[in-house]
């Protein structure tokens, strides 16, 4: 089983890994942008959107490798100071009653969405805008399915270290003296 989320993890750290360039080809459309608009007078709706093109794959791709790397929003109340048997179980929780049913919500919902959108090859709404919505629209279940599998990778880690034999110590108030 550990195999098998290691080829989880080895493709979501591939997919986030390579998607991470994204925030350089980002900040340097966006300031060309601001240059042109500013210095020349000129803008784009097609730079524009692959901005948001951009940052939305970024964010979307990149989100199971963040899962991955314990990058995301953790309330640390119970989890700083807990046993690491304690952090398996309460990352075992959260992936089976909280990411999963979201990822598998999420991907049974947007399937749809993104098959409507092939359908119909939806473009954007502007006329010199980018003719690839459908293309955007598809990373919503793409996301989902990503974050489900890295959910199921942290899970299969997580009953691992349940799994594993801590040695037992002697109750020491059941001996006699």
């Amino acid at each position: 089983m550990n195999r098998i989320a290691d080829t989880i993890d080895g493709l979501s750290a591939f997919i986030g890994r390579s998607v991470a360039w994204l925030a350089l080809v980002i900040v340097l459309l966006q300031f060309a942008l601001v240059v042109a608009r500013y210095l020349f007078g000129i803008g784009s709706i097609w730079v524009t959107e692959s901005v948001v093109y951009g940052h939305a794959a970024l964010f979307l791709l990149a989100s199971a490798w963040t899962l991955r790397s314990g990058g995301h929003v953790r309330v640390d109340v119970f989890y700083a100071d807990a046993s690491p048997r304690a952090r398996a179980f309460i990352d075992l929780l959260g992936a089976l009653l909280l990411l999963m049913p979201f990822a598998l919500a999420l991907l049974w919902l947007s399937l749809p969405f993104a098959m409507r959108s092939w359908a119909i090859l939806e473009r954007s709404q502007e006329a010199s805008g980018l003719p690839l919505v459908f293309v955007l629209k598809t990373l919503i279940p793409v996301f989902a399915a990503m974050l489900a599998l890295q959910g199921f990778a942290q899970a299969i880690r997580s009953i691992a270290v349940l799994r594993t034999a801590i040695p037992h110590r002697k109750d020491e108030s059941h001996v006699a003296s």
